[in-house]
């Protein structure tokens, strides 16, 4: 029995990349329907049948480890061994013929630190997995976070070394306390419960990409001084508060009779308090009046 609920996780979790939502799975309530049918679409996960997810089985450790690796698509594309790193050289529990070594190895090679007595066919709890998809998340990126402790309850039941984490976990909204303000970390985590933190976890992910900053507007101004002198003046227009800047750096002659004029751009700093006053940042310099000039965004590049 054990073994066909083992091949049934496996075909849920692995077996269905380029399968779009055609069945509908009779078991899911509002709670998980909309993350475990997302997730599936994305080909992260796949039902036991074709109409059932099982959301109430206990998840275990080998699948919660192959859900993270496989959501996040972590991989070892970037390393290079001498010698091809098997489950055995990191783990003394995890087969190296296991349908999960893999995501194991992997796992291990992105960070996410997993006991190597790690027993994979024992229920993962509620505080495990959160650490360890907190640690898939950071991964992607450097993420804004409000400075604030939210007060658990049963604060003194997590292992001090998940802590931090689970802060974190409820700071980014991926899971809540019950009504009780307790966080329930020897919980047992069920499938739909995992299948509902992953799809919150990516969406977070999704929500604070990194975007191409849009190019700015800086506007440039040429005033005579007198015959042989012009005041050039850039500015990036109106601003909310006196933390943008800018600043001239640098000048370039060319043979043609064109001064291009290099600067750099300063933005508020998340940690800082600024009056809510508006500003005009400009900077000034001065050149001949005999040059045409433009001005150009300082990327740090030698011309």
């Amino acid at each position: 029995m054990k073994k066909i609920a083992a091949i049934a996780f496996t075909t849920l979790l692995a077996g269905s990349i380029g399968v779009s939502s055609v069945f509908a799975f009779q078991d899911l309530d509002s709670g998980n329907k909309d993350a475990v049918l997302s997730l599936k679409d994305r080909g992260v996960v796949s039902g036991v049948d074709k109409e059932h997810f099982a959301p109430k089985s206990k998840i275990s450790y080998a699948e919660s480890i192959h859900l993270i690796v496989k959501a996040f698509k972590l991989n070892m594309d970037n390393l290079r061994f001498i010698k091809e790193p098997v489950a055995s050289d990191i783990y003394t529990t995890i087969p190296n013929d296991a349908w999960y070594a893999n995501d194991f190895i992997i796992a291990h090679y992105n960070g996410l630190e997993i006991p190597k007595d790690v027993n994979p066919a024992s229920v993962m709890t509620r505080e495990e997995f959160g650490y360890l998809l907190v640690t898939a998340l950071e991964k992607q990126g450097n993420y804004p976070l409000i400075k604030l402790y939210i007060s658990i309850e049963d604060n003194d039941s997590i292992k001090p070394e998940y802590q931090g984490a689970l802060q974190r976990l409820l700071l980014y909204k991926i899971t809540e306390l019950d009504k009780d303000g307790r966080f329930n970390p020897k919980g047992e985590l069920t499938r739909g419960q995992a299948a509902v933190w992953v799809h919150r976890a990516l969406s977070f992910v999704e929500k604070h990409a990194e975007k191409p900053a849009p190019a700015e507007n800086v506007t440039l101004s040429v005033e005579k001084v007198n015959d042989k002198l012009s005041q050039i003046t850039l500015s990036r227009g109106e601003k909310p508060n006196a933390g943008y800047g800018i600043t001239i750096t640098g000048i370039r002659f060319v043979d043609d009779g064109h001064a291009v004029i290099t600067y750099r751009l300063t933005d508020p700093k998340p940690d800082e308090m600024y009056a809510q006053v508006i500003t005009e940042p400009k900077a000034v310099t001065y050149v001949a009046s005999s040059y045409e000039v433009t001005a150009e965004l300082d990327t740090g590049l030698k011309k």
